[in-house]
C-alpha cells in the first residue's frame, strides 16, 4: 500500500474540519492552538490538492460549497472512524470529549433536555454542549447538527429515530378563568370558550387538538378565541395562566402548576392522546464517542421516566 497522506495533509483536513464546524477559521485556530493565518494556509493546500474551492470566504465570514460540504461529511466520518479505532484498541479507555451540536423544541428544551444535561457533563467533563432551543426544522447537513430532538418526526430514510417518550396532553386553564367562564364539560363546550392556539411551525397553521371520545380520536381546530401564539409554544402556557383562556399543552410542561393549582385541567373524560418524541442523527455516520454517550443517556433518562409514569 502506498502511502497517499503525509502528516501536513491530515493536519490540514482535522483543521479544514475544524473550520466548517465552527464556521470560522478564527474559531478553528483557537481550538487547534495555532493562528487563523496557519488555517488559512492548510485550506488553501487542500484547495490546491483537490482543485475544489471548499469555503466562499467574506470578510466577516465563511461558509461551505456545495464541493466542501460534500468534502467535509466523508472527511468528519473518516477522521471519527479513526477515534473510535483508538478508542476499541485502548480498550475504551478515550473519554468522549468535544462539542455536541443538539437541536430542541421549547417544552422539551426546558423542561426535559436541559435539566438532563449537567448530569451527563459530571460524568464526561471533557463534554461540551451547543443547543438550539427553537421550533424551526433544522439541516443537520447545513446547520452541522449532530442530534435533534422533535415531536411527530416524519419518517426520513437519511435520519436515525429513537423513540423517546410518548408526551401525554392536557387541556388547562387557570382557576380565575373558569370561574369567569365556567368549565367546559363537553367538546362541543368549546365553542363557546377562548381557546389560545399556537401556529406550527412547519405549516404556519394552527395546530390540532386531541382528544379521545367514545373510543375514538378526535381532532378539533378550536378557533374560538382571540389568542394566537407563534414560535414559542410556552406563550400559550403564559397566557393561560394569567386567565386568558383554555390550552392544551404537555403534561409535563405544567405539572408543577397542576400540583399547586395555578393551572387546572378540563375535559379530562376526553383525555388520553399524546404526540411522540423522538431523537434523530443521521443515518449512516459512524457516531462519534461523546455523540453515542449522549444518545445512550437520554433513552435510558427516557426510559425511566416511562417507568415512572406507568
Amino acid at each position: 500500500m502506498h502511502r497517499q497522506f503525509d502528516d501536513i495533509l491530515l493536519g490540514s483536513i482535522e483543521l479544514f474540519c475544524l473550520a466548517a464546524e465552527a464556521g470560522s477559521f478564527t474559531a478553528a485556530a483557537n481550538t487547534a492552538g495555532v493562528t487563523p493565518a496557519a488555517v488559512s494556509r492548510s485550506i488553501s493546500r487542500l484547495e490546491k490538492r483537490l482543485g475544489v474551492r471548499l469555503f466562499v470566504r467574506s470578510t466577516r465570514s465563511i461558509r461551505l460549497t456545495e464541493g466542501g460540504k460534500d468534502y467535509f461529511e466523508q472527511c468528519r466520518a473518516a477522521l471519527n472512524q479513526l477515534v473510535e479505532a483508538e478508542r476499541k484498541v485502548t480498550g475504551e479507555q478515550v473519554e468522549p470529549s468535544g462539542t455536541i451540536r443538539i437541536s430542541a423544541p421549547t417544552t422539551y428544551g426546558h423542561y426535559r433536555l436541559l435539566p438532563l444535561l449537567p448530569a451527563l457533563r459530571e460524568k464526561f467533563p471533557l463534554l461540551r454542549f451547543e443547543i438550539q432551543i427553537g421550533n424551526r426544522n433544522i439541516d443537520f447537513r447545513e446547520e452541522n447538527f449532530d442530534v435533534a430532538i422533535r415531536f411527530r418526526a416524519q419518517p426520513d430514510s437519511t435520519l436515525v429515530s429513537r423513540h423517546l417518550e410518548d408526551a401525554r396532553l392536557v387541556v388547562v386553564a387557570s382557576p380565575a378563568y373558569l370561574q369567569r367562564a365556567g368549565q367546559p364539560q363537553t367538546l362541543e363546550d368549546l365553542e363557546q370558550h377562548e381557546c389560545i392556539q399556537f401556529d406550527l411551525p412547519s405549516s404556519g397553521r394552527p395546530i390540532a387538538w386531541l382528544f379521545k371520545e367514545g373510543g375514538q380520536e378526535r381532532e378539533l381546530l378550536c378557533e374560538k378565541g382571540h389568542y394566537l401564539c407563534a414560535d414559542d409554544v410556552l406563550a400559550g402556557v403564559s397566557l393561560a395562566r394569567a386567565g386568558a383562556g383554555l390550552f392544551q399543552t404537555y403534561r409535563f410542561v405544567v405539572e408543577k402548576e397542576l400540583a399547586d393549582g395555578t393551572l387546572v385541567e378540563v375535559l379530562q373524560a376526553f383525555a388520553g392522546r399524546s404526540r411522540p418524541v423522538s431523537l434523530l442523527y443521521p443515518h449512516g455516520r459512524l457516531l462519534p464517542s461523546r455523540v453515542r454517550v449522549l444518545v445512550e443517556f437520554l433513552v435510558e433518562q427516557a426510559a425511566a421516566l416511562a417507568g415512572k409514569a406507568a
